[in-house]
């Protein structure tokens, strides 16, 4: 399945292995990102290797818009598709949900959204984002989750992290369905919990405890602690998860917040 090994501690800073069924990557590690199973700019998976790429990063969303990703599973996986042998991390789709804001309805089963591409309806809660995930074969699969607004209203957040913790107890259920049928093409997809970006930190401390009190008796889901900086210029300090934990910090923006 996975381990988790440190190596080295200084302080709060730390040096770990994740070894996953498609190769090990060394943290701290940049993930790059390839929505759509390529990197822009003309940058081939040969250069990816060349330039010692741990992991990469594909996109729930846009894969299960275009080409569609039982056409991914057909084609057997996106390791496959992508000829790419090392990790991949796909996200849940939420973000792409939450920046569709004018074309989404959140409600508890999941929420309903046009396609940005056509204008086609589609529905995706906790169970369609593992199917998805599923279907493209990814090392890591994110658990689907609400991403509000970096300053929405305390209120609204905090019911987004109840919601979205409610969501995540849906996909471990439907990930071990999932990881039990004779045709998944990656039978040891882990699972790995999602952090909102919003700015209040007491929330989200009593989100990421909620994940380890509810959660931490379940090897077979991590805790990454994800902050998406989407542009918005705020001062921001990331509370600490337990040591032992794996963090990971996928980071949308530009310099200045950096």
């Amino acid at each position: 399945m996975a381990k988790y090994t440190l190596m080295k501690t200084e302080g709060r800073a730390k040096r770990a292995q994740f070894e996953t069924v498609h190769g090990t990557i060394q943290t701290p590690v940049f993930m790059n990102v390839g929505t759509i199973a390529a990197i822009k700019g003309a940058v081939s998976t040969q250069d990816l290797y060349e330039i010692g790429t741990q992991v990469e990063l594909s996109n729930t969303y846009h894969l299960h818009v275009r080409p569609g990703d039982k056409i991914v599973k057909q084609l057997g996986g996106l390791h496959k598709f992508m000829n790419w042998e090392r990790p991949i991390l796909t996200d849940s789709g939420g973000f792409q949900v939450f920046s569709l804001a004018k074309l989404r309805k959140i409600k508890e089963e999941g929420v309903h959204f046009q396609s940005h591409i056509d204008g086609h309806k589609i529905f995706m809660g906790p169970e369609e984002s593992m199917q998805i995930q599923s279907n493209l074969g990814s090392t890591i699969a994110m658990a689907f989750d609400e991403c509000p607004s970096s300053v929405a209203d305390r209120d609204y957040v905090q019911k987004s992290v109840e919601r979205t913790t409610r969501w995540l107890a849906r996909c471990k259920t439907e990930m071990a369905r999932l990881n039990s049928l004779p045709d998944t093409i990656n039978k040891n997809q882990l699972l790995f919990g999602t952090r909102d970006r919003h700015v209040d930190e007491t929330v989200l401390v009593s989100k990421l405890r909620n994940y380890i009190i509810r959660r931490a008796e379940d090897d077979d889901i991590l805790f990454p602690s994800l902050k998406f900086v989407d542009g918005i210029n705020f001062n921001f300090r990331l509370p600490n998860l337990p040591f032992e934990k794996l963090d990971l910090i996928p980071v949308r923006g530009n310099n200045a917040n950096l």
